[in-house]
């Protein structure tokens, strides 16, 4: 029998922490988003950020900008919030418009405000070991990794996707020589022939590829932690929107063969805005960079 992996459970007891931290602090740490344009996703995504904000005591500031915003004049809020002494950190919404560089915008960041973890340098520190941001979502299974003390000490894990937001940070802290890391580590992706043989030598599969149940029980050996970073919308007669949110796991078709594997929705997702609270929290406090 499998053990689910609640990310409510995890995120409850870590906002908790961080309010009571928070009230110890002489100044509220300050967070800002960026959002540019209507997406829905985006749009609920950021408002999640600011309820939680609220519920910890962190001062929280929204930058909502029109879709055909040019890619100037985000540039020049992005200044703005750089060199704004009362934001600790802050994040632009991704994704952005179609007509604005995404690279050329993070690189814009500042490095000290950067609590998504995403600018070079930060990467750079997190690739070398030294104190950095990092990047929200591998951060927050990392957390749910050690919350529930799943022994990743000389197992083998494999990280399905190779985004520069989940995939390869994640293979990265997996690899790292600490407790709560210490893997041999295989980075699959979308040019991985037979990709099963991997996956099926996994002891930890982490899987962020973004295709609805792409990951089958016949790809997962029996006593796998599985954790599913997926998030997508796909139609469903089951709920009043015509659709709903399901991994990139076949989580019926797996979960038989786990020893522990996340839900979607309430597993990764809600560590990921706690991981974010987290950063900003250490941006205040001037942790990471003095």
């Amino acid at each position: 029998m499998y053990t689910l992996i609640s990310g409510k459970e995890v995120s409850e007891k870590i906002l908790e922490e961080i309010k009571q931290e928070v009230a110890t602090l002489k100044k509220k740490p300050h967070l800002a988003a960026i959002l540019v344009g209507e997406d829905p996703a985006s749009q609920t995504y950021v408002n999640s950020k600011i309820k939680a904000c609220e519920r910890v005591g962190i001062t929280s500031t929204l930058v909502k900008l029109r879709d055909e915003t040019t890619e100037d004049i985000l540039l020049q809020k992005i200044e703005e919030l750089n060199l704004n002494a009362d934001i600790d950190g802050y994040i632009v919404q991704l994704p952005l418009p179609k007509h604005i560089s995404e690279q050329k915008i993070i690189e814009t960041i500042h490095p000290a405000k950067d609590v998504d973890g995403f600018h070079p340098i930060n990467i750079g520190k997190l690739v070398l070991n030294l104190p950095t941001y990092i990047s929200a979502t591998p951060y927050g299974i990392v957390q749910l990794l050690q919350h529930y003390n799943i022994v990743t000490q000389g197992k083998h894990c494999v990280v399905i996707g190779r985004s520069n937001i989940v995939g390869t940070p994640m293979s990265i802290l997996m690899g790292k020589n600490n407790a709560h890391a210490n893997c041999t580590v295989t980075l699959c992706h979308s040019k991985t022939e037979n990709l099963s043989q991997y996956t099926l030598q996994a002891d930890i599969v982490i899987a962020a590829m973004g295709k609805a149940h792409f990951v089958k029980a016949d790809m997962i050996k029996e006593g796998a932690v599985v954790i599913d970073v997926g998030i997508n919308r796909v139609p469903s007669t089951e709920t009043k929107s015509g659709f709903k949110l399901v991994g990139d796991v076949d989580f019926i078709q797996v979960a038989p063969k786990c020893s522990y594997i996340t839900p979607v929705p309430g597993g990764v997702g809600l560590m990921t805005i706690v991981s974010l609270l987290k950063n900003t929290l250490l941006a205040a406090k001037k942790e990471i960079y003095s």
